[in-house]
């Protein structure tokens, strides 16, 4: 059964429609990509399916779940996670509170608890505190676990990024350009990483990507958008020789 399935989705700003009859249909542990050019709708559909927005129209349906309508806290609740095209860390915050801060969006005990400091509060304080250490050694982040992350390098607060999504426990992890600024050495690690979280943590990852070297080598198949609408799909050798994409979208990048 698909884990993530949208169909006819459609969003209008004003009288422009952002996306148009997007659909997609997510299978368990897939590593999908939408690319297309700036001004796509690439991000609008990751705000569509998070609950930013609210499609105009269609249905996005998650394990079963009708999500259109559904708040970004409940979205997260029900197991999908995301990074930002732009970088939204807590800046003021330490990089260990950014990935605490993450497991509150399932936390096992209530505002009594908290407030009187029970046996309940101070456990589950702890594992949060473990499990975020965890991750901050998965991304090699350990080491910064009390430094600000705003003082982190680019790169580093892209990491980052990912682990507070993951500590959210999600089942689905959208990323938004995670290669956006980085060197191509730094893109071929950032690779790696993506496909040792998705087999380390069981995770269906859908990106969107304008790095053609990433998308070409680590997603199973890819969506086109242009304009909104959905222009070309399949396997990645299949939009390498597509010529309306080529001409579209990639033209001589793709070709070299």
């Amino acid at each position: 059964m698909a884990i993530l399935n949208a169909r006819g989705v459609t969003h209008f700003f004003g009288g422009l429609a952002a996306v148009s009859d997007f659909r997609i249909n997510l299978e368990p542990n897939e590593l999908v990509g939408i690319i297309g050019p700036n001004g796509a709708g690439k991000t609008t559909v990751f705000n569509l399916i998070t609950g930013v927005y609210s499609a105009t129209k269609g249905s996005i349906i998650f394990e079963g779940t009708q999500i259109v309508g559904k708040r970004p806290n409940q979205v997260t609740g029900l197991g999908i996670a995301r990074t930002f095209q732009n970088i939204r860390l807590f800046k003021e915050m330490t990089v260990l509170d950014n990935v605490r801060t993450a497991h509150y969006a399932k936390v096992k005990y209530g505002p009594v608890d908290a407030l009187l400091h029970t046996g309940s509060f101070c456990r589950e304080e702890e594992r949060i505190i473990s499990r975020s250490m965890d991750l901050l050694a998965y991304l090699n982040l350990e080491t910064h676990a009390g430094e600000l992350s705003k003082n982190l390098s680019y790169g580093l607060q892209r990491r980052l990024e990912i682990a507070r999504a993951l500590a959210t426990e999600p089942k689905l992890l959208l990323l938004d350009e995670p290669a956006a600024g980085m060197n191509p050495q730094e893109v071929d690690r950032l690779m790696e990483l993506i496909r040792r979280i998705k087999i380390d943590f069981d995770l269906t990852i859908l990106l969107i990507e304008h790095q053609m070297h990433l998308v070409m080598n680590i997603c199973e198949r890819l969506i086109v958008l242009d304009f909104g609408e959905t222009i070309a799909q399949g396997k990645p050798y299949e939009i390498q020789n597509n010529p309306l994409v080529l001409e579209a979208y990639l033209g001589k990048e793709m070709q070299g």
